[in-house]
């Protein structure tokens, strides 16, 4: 039986242990590197692109020799104004990359030494960068489109007299939101949330190109696919697969890992907050057969590449 990759030496490429013992050095030159791969490090100007600066010798700044701008490898990116130490940076990422089914806020605060509101922004500023990568990305092929409720959860009375048809619209909470995810075989995952699982036709319809195969489920609202697309449809009622790669199973193994890492890691996750979450879980299913080097680059440079987040810059400031 062949082993598993993530058993494999293949799978561990970096190790919280070598972060640290290399030190604040190596991972501040990392991130100058990820960030400036095109001059191998050295710096240039995010104003005017100008690739000679002086380096500001009190601190890890420098200044453009052109405009006179003062700049560091964080500014304008999703890491801007960060107080962490580079090394403690490099850490949480390296723990989050290597979480299979995601981290919690408490379980990184508790292991690197920060304060929960530390923890709490910093994963949901990587998940803004994560959903970022995949912004207007359009999907060819076979396309497996489905989705899921998430959220919720309505606690039966402890009279059977007094317990009510949890299934009804009537009688579900407002927290419920539908989880869209189209997966491309061989290719990414797209994700996005809604409160009616019907209300995905739309996003299906504008990420999905024309002429492209689409399998789905039965369930009515996905018969609006078919003008546009080549479909194919699985009663689950009577198999999970027809044959001849007539099946969800993709998208399914997507929703199973999403449920346990929320089940699992943070046990309750608001409407507001899933998007990030959702796209966080398509990421680890997208990668689930890359290194764990190659995970933490790809997590810095999606956070190099993202601008400074107006949703979470400040959060614990803001008045509302």
């Amino acid at each position: 039986m062949a082993q598993h990759f993530l058993l494999s030496a293949a799978a561990r490429t970096l190790s919280l242990k070598s972060i640290y013992v290399e030190g604040e050095e190596a991972a501040y030159r990392l991130f100058c590197q990820l960030r400036w791969s095109e001059t191998n490090g050295k710096p240039v100007c995010p104003q005017c692109c100008y690739d000679e600066a002086y380096s500001v010798r009190t601190r890890r700044k420098f200044k453009c020799k052109a405009c006179h701008h003062q700049f560091s490898v964080t500014s304008g990116t999703m890491f801007a104004s960060h107080k962490l130490a580079f090394v403690d940076l490099l850490g949480a990422i390296a723990l989050v990359a290597n979480a299979a089914k995601g981290m919690s806020a408490l379980q990184l605060a508790r292991t690197i030494g920060v304060s929960y509101k530390t923890a709490f922004v910093l994963l949901h500023k990587l998940r803004e960068a994560i959903r970022a990568e995949t912004e207007g990305m359009m999907l060819s092929g076979t396309v497996e489109v489905d989705g899921a409720f998430v959220g919720g959860h309505v606690r039966p009375l402890n009279r059977s007299a007094d317990r009510i048809d949890r299934r009804l619209r009537e009688n579900r909470r407002a927290e419920r939101r539908s989880v869209i995810a189209l997966r491309q075989r061989g290719g990414r995952i797209l994700t996005d949330v809604f409160a009616r699982e019907s209300e995905g036709v739309a996003c299906a319809t504008a990420q999905i190109s024309l002429g492209s195969h689409v399998v789905a489920d039965m369930i009515a609202h996905w018969d609006l696919l078919v003008p546009a697309f080549t479909a194919s449809r699985v009663d689950h009622s009577e198999a999970y697969s027809l044959g001849h790669g007539i099946h969800t199973n993709g998208a399914e193994s997507y929703f199973s890992r999403m449920r346990r890492m929320i089940r699992g890691q943070h046990h309750w996750v608001g409407p507001s907050y899933l998007k990030g979450y959702a796209a966080h879980a398509a990421r680890l299913e997208d990668h689930r057969k890359a290194s764990n080097g190659e995970l933490v680059d790809q997590l810095i440079v999606n956070g190099l590449l993202a601008p400074v987040s107006r949703a979470w810059k400040g959060y614990w400031q803001r008045a509302n």
